[in-house]
């Protein structure tokens, strides 16, 4: 059971780091909300893979904070 613990401690510790995991992304965040938004104002259409680029952009740079920890 202890192993259990273990996990969750782990588990625990990342969410915790998560707020600042998200703050070194601010700039790759705001472009795909950008564009995210800008696909969905009145008379925009949002498709698939539209915001591609800037998800990955995101994806990669979570993925970056991500292995730092």
């Amino acid at each position: 059971m202890s192993g259990k613990g273990a996990v969750w401690s782990r588990v625990r510790s990342r969410l915790r780091a998560f707020p600042e995991r998200l703050a070194a992304c601010r700039t790759e965040a705001t472009a795909y909300g950008r564009c995210v938004q800008a696909s969905t104002a009145p008379g925009g259409r949002l498709t698939k893979d539209l915001c591609a680029q800037e998800f990955e952009a995101l994806r990669s740079c979570f993925a970056a904070a991500a292995k730092k920890t």
